[in-house]
């Protein structure tokens, strides 16, 4: 059974940063592509970032390149999240996902984290 589970989230001011943690376990990631989305109230989940877990290939959403970076520790089995000249649009119910296959197809994904909340004050 793979669980994911995020941490790091919290209130930050405009411009500052955060970075986010999701530990994975109950298999091995090898064949794996782990990615982040997010959520803000009253809008559609959207797609943020992506990375094989093998080769640490990544993939951005158009909004977040240039300010996040998605990376990944094979010995702690961790992937980070850094949130890097944060915006209030930035705010929103960040999860990680898990989707077996090396893709960055945006749909596709089978695990799920139960999400941790960031919020940017203006």
């Amino acid at each position: 059974q793979v669980q994911l589970v995020e941490s790091g989230g919290g209130l930050v001011q405009a411009g500052g940063s955060l970075r986010l943690s999701c530990a994975a376990s109950g298999r091995t990631f090898s064949s794996y592509t782990m990615g982040w989305f997010r959520q803000a109230p009253g809008k559609e989940r959207e797609f943020v970032a992506a990375i094989i877990w093998s080769g640490g290939s990544t993939y951005y959403a158009d909004s977040v390149k240039g300010r996040f970076t998605i990376s990944r520790d094979k010995v702690k089995n961790t992937v980070y999240l850094q949130m890097n000249s944060l915006k209030p649009e930035d705010t929103a119910v960040y999860y990680c996902a898990a989707r077996m296959g090396m893709s960055f197809q945006r749909s596709g994904y089978d695990y799920w984290g139960q999400g941790t909340q960031v919020t940017v004050s203006s």
